[in-house]
């Protein structure tokens, strides 16, 4: 018996899809049928690039859209070019994020600033607009992407924990608002993830990291995309309010 996602014709807003977990979620939910948004922070050829390829693989619609999730203005443009598009707006995945670390008593304001900016703000910007547009049909599904440092905290990274607890909190307090009207919140906690960002990080860290993961592998993006298509699919249509650890039994 096949699976069906009822995701085919959807439309998904995935913010932070040009690379990384991003894009391994806009290709998961392209492949099931869903209209995807391509968001990246600054304008350039990899965002269009990146909406082509999933437009040409699955034959869906795509539109790419420079947005960056710390900009209000920007978010809501963002929502107004796809109401322009569609009319609807079915899923939302908050996947953009940064990470920055620093000792307590080395966090510089900058820091302070753009990591609660990116990771929190813009993450509320994305879910107000989203909303809005949700709560025309009385339907749909946000998925906020927090961390594992969100949910256990972690050395050097007392900001980046204090940013993704947020998101925890915000996905458990609109999860409770946003039910009536038949919108759906949940999270991913991910644990520690092979990409691009991670692959920077010193040898010794790496290996430090890894260590600590008891399934004995570092997890991937589609490992995480997976859970994510999940909790934006029908599967999961009285599923709201969770936080779902995708860590491979990690222990920090």
């Amino acid at each position: 018996m096949s699976v069906s996602f009822g995701l085919v014709g959807k439309v998904a807003v995935v913010t932070g899809s040009t690379r990384g977990i991003g894009w391994s979620v806009a290709e998961q939910l392209a492949a099931a049928g869903a209209h995807v948004v391509i968001n990246g922070r600054v304008e350039g050829p990899l965002l269009a690039e990146r909406a082509q390829q999933l437009s040409e693989r699955y034959g869906v619609e795509t539109l790419a859209i420079a947005a960056d999730a710390a900009d209000s203005k920007q978010v809501a443009a963002l929502y107004q070019a796809v109401f322009k598009r569609w009319k609807r707006l079915d899923v939302l995945v908050n996947s953009a994020g940064i990470l920055r670390d620093a000792l307590i008593g080395m966090i510089s304001d900058e820091l302070i600033r753009e990591t609660i900016q990116v990771n929190l703000v813009g993450s509320i910007y994305h879910l107000q607009g989203a909303a809005k547009l949700m709560g025309r049909a009385k339907s749909g599904s946000i998925v906020n992407l927090t961390s594992i440092v969100g949910v256990e905290g972690n050395e050097g990274q007392a900001v980046y924990a204090a940013s993704k607890a947020g998101v925890i909190g915000l996905t458990l307090a609109s999860s409770k608002e946003l039910a009536p009207q038949g919108i759906r919140v949940n999270a991913i906690a991910p644990g520690f993830i092979h990409t691009d960002m991670t692959a920077q990080l010193p040898p010794e860290k790496y290996e430090l990291r890894s260590s600590l993961i008891r399934m004995k592998r570092v997890g991937t993006p589609e490992d995480v995309a997976r859970a994510v298509l999940f909790l934006a699919s029908d599967l999961s249509s009285y599923v709201t309010g969770q936080v779902i650890g995708v860590d491979g039994s990690m222990q920090i």
